[in-house]
């Protein structure tokens, strides 16, 4: 399992515009993951005509590369206490996934982490703020949610152009 993490991914000034969209934001409940699980969390899908749209694309293009188009961009925000599931996002083979942590702190007490499942391991990455991670879309994986405060992550979906 690789999974790719980037600090300070953003300058401090985009960091807090890109929170600021996610505080101001109108979600809609529940994404599903899978088939058999019932839907958690919030989603707002970002659209390409957004400038966070384009903030992100033009940094997570340069990393995806030319065999890679970008698919769907949205904000999941959990709530204190939300149990999202372990899922995968892509099975196409060479799809990436990425997630952006935005939040304006975190410690090791409020949990939040992104947990990856492999070789019978759970392994997390924790949301530390302005971070992007990056990994194969068929790693399952899931978020976890913060202890008091709402969880916002950027997920931002590439797959193969065929």
């Amino acid at each position: 399992m690789i999974v790719e993490v980037i600090d300070d991914f953003l300058s401090t000034d985009d960091a807090y515009s890109v929170l600021d969209y996610c505080r101001m934001a109108s979600y809609t409940y529940g994404e599903t993951d899978t088939s058999s699980t019932p839907p958690t969390g919030m989603v707002h899908e970002i659209c390409e005509t957004d400038e966070i749209y384009k903030l992100f694309s033009s940094k997570t293009d340069l990393i995806a590369g030319d065999d890679l188009v970008l698919n769907r961009m949205y904000i999941n925000c959990f709530a204190p206490t939300e149990n999202p599931y372990f899922h995968t996002d892509c099975d196409e083979e060479g799809s990436i996934t990425f997630l952006y942590y935005s939040s304006d702190e975190w410690n090791l007490d409020l949990g939040g982490e992104t947990q990856f499942y492999a070789n019978g391991q759970i392994a997390g990455v924790p949301p530390i703020p302005n971070r992007m991670v990056y990994f194969d879309s068929s790693i399952l994986h899931r978020a976890t949610t913060y202890r008091d405060r709402h969880r916002f992550t950027i997920a931002i979906k590439y797959v193969p152009d065929n």
